[in-house]
């Protein structure tokens, strides 16, 4: 029984402690012994609770509520496999910086290799990927509670991005009754601390904006910016400044900017759009995770006397390894640092391709309905005030390529991994974060991968559609050389599903499309009567890929 109480006291304190470092938002998967925890994160009334069956959805539902809301979100689960479920999630957030707060329960060091139920080696069970890792010992008044938060407060006051793992050894027993005053002396050693909301230990951690001292300089010449993954803030931003600079911004499906060049997947196959941008003096690329291929390729191929990248995130992001400056800064911040230059834009001929590209796949696609079409038109379904949530596979590339997004409209996406699972979780958790209407968009086997996760959308709190792009199979492989004889049953494997079923198990609104009045008639029906809405949108399976390979095409052999 004391032991049972005293585990209490411990998970109370360690989640206390989290809170005063912003923790607000706490996702608990079932389980017996992270019950210390679960109980106490009920009781505390600074946390907001959100549960799911499935620890691998639980993850990324964090994951999703990390990316919209900015601030570190808690994770709860019991020892074993329930644990390394959390994996994709944590790996996501370490390459795109989200802060989760992992803690994971644990059986005690003498239940560990001795064929004990559900024990596992925990000790650095995410390797690498966590940013931070904190081994907590098992729960005893011997140590005093100054330890554990102070233990925590080191750990939170250095975690600017990604997972912080914390382990923690329940002995039994984990239940029995607590009559509230057993242990109180070890939580009252804290003092009038418990009257505050600050942490006990405040670790500073110095941080000073590196200004470039020759960037009055380098912007009076010819430069290009790249944007890629930002805040929706960041990408307004970022355009704002380029266009006062007169320097071509290549945008991102993620970056929010607006794409003043769209279609830059396609135009960037014609070689006088190459010519022109190898005039650049300067590259200037904000935000990480570039989703075009041959953006990513000019980008791999181009050589400025600098390439300067700016992103918050530490490590080189440029898998390019170019010669210049990596400046680890928030972008608004450094922006401000480095004011512009007005000058005349440089490098009109891109505008003029990429308004003729834009054109010409205007025309291309006026008279037919497929997964290209969809992916171009996207923009007219987005909710006023709303948001948009991109899968990954074939559907974010035709997006990236063939639509144009609003300056400043919040879309999200996991382009760090770029995996498919967990997707329609943690489109979840960006729209509990912002209870938003949410526009979502995924092809069926990503769907497939995370149905379960289709659970979650029933808790939503203002109107979702998710649009499942069902091209039978994982089209994206079509794009990539892979061998035609083992193409259909090695790589696209084809489920031939619908999923009118997995609607109804869960209680959502179905609406099957395949033409384009089916599927804007469901969403502005959702828009207004409210609700979620699951769309299938039945496609031909080849033809998504085949229409991005023709565009290409077209627009590389134009007249030069």
């Amino acid at each position: 029984m004391s032991t049972s109480v005293f585990n209490r006291r411990w998970a109370t304190l360690l989640l206390e402690s989290l809170t005063r470092h912003g923790v607000r938002h706490i996702c608990i998967a079932p389980g017996s012994r992270s019950t210390p925890l679960t109980l106490s994160a009920a009781d505390n009334r600074a946390l907001i609770c959100h549960t799911h069956f499935d620890e691998r959805g639980l993850g990324h539902l964090a994951l999703g509520m990390a990316k919209a809301l900015r601030e570190p979100i808690a994770i709860v689960v019991t020892s074993g496999t329930a644990a390394a479920n959390l994996y994709p999630a944590i790996i996501e957030a370490g390459l795109t910086g989200e802060r989760l707060v992992v803690l994971t329960a644990d059986r005690p060091p003498e239940l560990i290799d001795c064929g004990a139920n559900q024990a596992i080696r925990q000790h650095a069970l995410y390797a690498s990927h966590p940013t931070l890792a904190l081994d907590l010992p098992r729960p005893t008044p011997a140590i005093p509670a100054s330890w554990l938060v102070s233990s925590v407060d080191s750990a939170m006051a250095r975690l600017t991005h990604g997972a912080l793992h914390i382990n923690c050894p329940f002995a039994e027993p984990l239940y029995g009754d607590d009559d509230g005053n057993a242990y109180q002396d070890w939580l009252l050693a804290l003092g009038d601390w418990w009257n505050t909301r600050d942490p006990w230990l405040r670790e500073m951690q110095q941080r000073t904006l590196a200004v470039q001292p020759d960037w009055a300089q380098w912007r009076q010449k010819r430069g290009v910016v790249l944007a890629g993954r930002m805040t929706p803030e960041q990408g307004k931003q970022v355009a704002a400044w380029a266009h006062e600079l007169g320097w071509p911004l290549i945008g991102d499906v993620l970056s929010q900017s607006g794409q003043p060049l769209p279609c830059a997947d396609i135009w960037l196959a014609h070689p006088d759009a190459v010519r022109c941008l190898q005039q650049a003096e300067i590259v200037v690329q904000f935000g990480g995770s570039l989703t075009s291929k041959r953006l990513l390729q000019w980008q791999t191929q181009c050589q400025p006397q600098e390439f300067w990248l700016v992103d918050e995130l530490p490590g080189r992001l440029d898998p390019a390894h170019h010669r210049g400056r990596r400046l680890v800064a928030e972008i608004s911040e450094w922006l401000t640092a480095h004011p512009v230059y007005r000058q005349a834009p440089w490098a009109d001929l891109l505008l003029d391709i990429a308004d003729k590209t834009q054109r010409q796949v205007g025309t291309q696609l006026a008279s037919r309905f497929g997964e290209a079409q969809l992916a171009r038109r996207i923009p007219e379904l987005l909710p006023p005030g709303g948001q948009l949530f991109v899968g990954n596979s074939l559907v974010v590339r035709l997006i990236n390529a063939l639509a144009r997004l609003p300056q400043g409209y919040p879309v999200y996406g996991n382009r760090g991994a770029s995996g498919i699972d967990g997707l329609i979780s943690t489109l979840a958790g960006v729209q509990r974060a912002t209870a938003k209407p949410t526009l979502g968009i995924v092809g069926d086997l990503s769907a497939l991968y995370d149905l379960n996760a289709l659970a979650l959308l029933r808790q939503a709190p203002a109107p979702l559609v998710l649009i499942v792009v069902n091209n039978n199979g994982g089209q994206i492989f079509s794009l990539l050389p892979t061998p035609a004889a083992q193409r259909e049953a090695f790589y696209c494997m084809p489920q031939n599903v619908e999923f009118g079923h997995a609607a109804a198990m869960f209680g959502l609104n179905y609406v099957r499309a395949e033409h384009w009045e089916q599927v804007a008639d469901a969403v502005r029906d959702c828009w207004t009567q409210g609700g979620v809405t699951l769309l299938e949108v039945v496609v031909d399976p080849k033809a998504g890929a085949e229409t991005l390979n023709a565009l290409v095409a077209q627009v590389a052999t134009w007249a030069r």
